[in-house]
């Protein structure tokens, strides 16, 4: 089983079960395992989201932030890029980008495995080494 690492956008004060929602239906629907999940990422502008401080809680995994800067290398991988995004973030796609960001650190090398899914206002994106 191939470890799988979350990249999460969000919107101010997203509950963590609408995060919840949108990851497992995203698992669900590419046959993954929520057991290959090693890791939660986003943009550093959400450090302070309690939504996903709860899901990397709840599941026990860890949230790693990166700054625009450390996601602006994996623009050329992304599926999907946002205007909107970028002009409130400095970041083309969060959810994507934090993805494979994450996945990179473990692996040194990422691809998408899932690409921007969005439900309400949360985007997600799920990455794996390799």
């Amino acid at each position: 089983m191939p470890a799988l690492y979350a990249g999460f956008g969000c919107r101010r004060g997203c509950p963590v079960d609408v995060l919840d929602t949108l990851l497992r239906q995203a698992l669900e629907s590419h046959g993954l395992a929520l057991a290959a999940l090693r890791g939660i990422a986003s943009i550093d502008l959400k450090a302070d989201e309690p939504g996903l401080q709860q899901l990397a809680k709840r599941y026990g995994l860890p949230l790693k932030l990166f700054t625009a800067s450390q996601l602006h290398p994996f623009e050329p991988l992304l599926s999907h890029r946002s205007a909107l995004a970028h002009a409130h973030s400095g970041c083309w796609g969060v959810a994507e980008s934090a993805a494979l960001a994450l996945a990179h650190l473990d692996h040194g090398n990422a691809r998408l495995q899932v690409t921007r899914r969005s439900l309400g206002p949360a985007t997600l994106a799920l990455a794996c080494g390799g």
